[in-house]
């Protein structure tokens, strides 16, 4: 065990402590995404249809917002460098994803992130992220695995939590048509007004944060 043990942290200090030029690694992406309770995993699960009111209404007494769920990520990630200092240099990358096609559903996100990268192949970004669910803040790590000339960069991305607040307007009763002698031909009915019969309320929900796991191929020119 403490050979096997001994072996494992010497692997890790070899992989991540090889020094090499600090590669593009544009090209696909890859990964899954695990979405706590909220908005979004109803969506996944199908409790709620994607634009439906029903994401007005109250989850009291419900099942909604109790569980998370799971979806896949396709897509493609762009970058391009402002900055080499050798061992590091600093990258704006543009991650393009669409989420849930094995569940029948087209979700669409698209990430704007600034940070850098060194020459062992570990990665720090952040910045903005615009989804269905409206903008927010991503921050993310990775690390490129270098195998011959293919690069695997391996991305970890977190996205907060967001409140969405819901105005439900006031539910009215259709008037009726009142004839009050019963005689239909002298002219007295008349359409009684609408009746109030549930008030005007807000309701807030939580997005339901986001981390994302996405693996690329690239291969070294």
């Amino acid at each position: 065990m403490k050979k096997y043990i001994f072996l494992t942290f010497l692997t890790f200090l070899v992989v991540f402590s090889t020094s090499a030029q600090i590669q593009y690694l544009a090209g696909p992406r890859i990964g899954l995404t695990a979405v706590e309770p909220g908005l979004l995993a109803n969506i996944l699960k199908k409790d709620v249809k994607l634009f439906s009111d029903e994401n007005r209404e109250s989850w009291d007494g419900t099942s909604l917002g109790q569980y998370g769920s799971v979806m896949s990520q396709y897509g493609w990630q762009w970058e391009s460098r402002f900055a080499d200092g050798g061992d590091i240099v600093g990258l704006v990358e543009w991650i393009a994803l669409v989420g849930g096609m094995e569940k029948g559903l087209f979700l669409p996100s698209i990430s704007s992130m600034v940070g850098i990268r060194t020459s062992s192949g570990i990665e720090f970004a952040a910045g903005p992220n615009l989804s269905l669910g409206g903008i927010a803040m991503v921050i993310g790590a990775g690390y490129n695995f270098r195998f011959g000339n293919l690069n695997l960069p391996v991305n970890i991305a977190f996205v907060p939590s967001m409140d969405k607040t819901y105005d439900v307007d006031a539910e009215y009763s259709q008037g009726e048509w009142i004839d009050p002698d019963g005689d239909p031909y002298n002219g007295d009915e008349y359409w009684s007004d609408p009746v109030l019969v549930n008030d005007a309320y807000t309701v807030t929900h939580p997005t339901g944060a986001r981390v994302t796991v996405t693996v690329g191929f690239n291969l070294s020119k």
